[in-house]
């Protein structure tokens, strides 16, 4: 079996496992949350686009974590995989003039649905737990982690079976990247629950210019880091020493 055959087996166990969250995110949901569930999908959408390349792996990283994480803990969750979905194709939609990869736009379509649903079930199922001490913020980092292993987990996975490379390394390096990333936005996502107690969800979900400073830090953070890795970075910088 080649790594070509071996990629498609992988994105469509993926597919499939999207489709399944999907539908039991859809049939376990009965609260609708009307133009709250619509500015965070407004918000998710437009920070979608603010994406970083990550050094060293085939991939990018978008900065709307906290909106996604807002989805998880306050809508239904098949209002939760709507919003994920629908930000994901705004991220993964190709520049003016390139074509859309499917096969690309199917499995992160299929991995954030997965993600989201695991993540929104798994923060309702502690919240609402009466042993667990109805914890919001035991929710939260248990989201938090889900998404974090649903998305981490399974780029990896694609990246080893496509490349031909060992699925350890891959998500320990993916892993070091983007952990920070996660603690800042589980942190935002709690400053965003606070302030809607006291302020309203209005001016709590305000926090887009924080988003915009993120993604500048991590911007230049990666930029920096993917040029020190340049192989004529490394030739020039050997050369000095000489």
């Amino acid at each position: 079996m080649n790594n070509t055959r071996q990629t498609k087996t992988f994105i469509g166990a993926m597919m499939l496992m999207g489709l399944s969250a999907a539908g039991y995110a859809s049939a376990t949901s009965h609260a609708w949350n009307g133009y709250f569930a619509l500015a965070v999908l407004a918000l998710a959408a437009a920070t979608s686009k603010m994406k970083v390349k990550l050094p060293g792996i085939n991939g990018n990283m978008s900065v709307n974590l906290p909106f996604l994480l807002t989805a998880a803990l306050n809508l239904s969750a098949a209002e939760a995989v709507a919003i994920t979905c629908v930000s994901t194709a705004v991220q993964c939609w190709p520049r003016k003039n390139a074509k859309v990869n499917l096969q690309q736009m199917s499995f992160n379509l299929s991995m954030m649905a997965f993600a989201s649903s695991a993540a929104t079930l798994a923060f309702h199922a502690v919240s609402q737990s009466a042993t667990l001490g109805h914890s919001t913020t035991l929710g939260l980092v248990l989201a938090t982690a889900t998404l974090f292993l649903g998305q981490t987990a399974p780029v990896a996975g694609i990246v080893a079976v496509s490349e031909g490379r060992s699925a350890w390394p891959v998500w320990s390096s993916l892993a070091q990247l983007s952990f920070p990333y996660y603690i800042v936005g589980a942190g935002v996502t709690s400053m965003v629950q606070a302030m809607s107690l006291h302020l309203g969800w209005g001016l709590a979900l305000a926090v887009f210019p924080v988003m915009y400073g993120i993604h500048r830090s991590y911007r230049m953070y990666f930029n920096a880091m993917a040029e020190s890795l340049r192989p004529e970075v490394l030739v020039r910088t050997a050369g000095a020493g000489a």
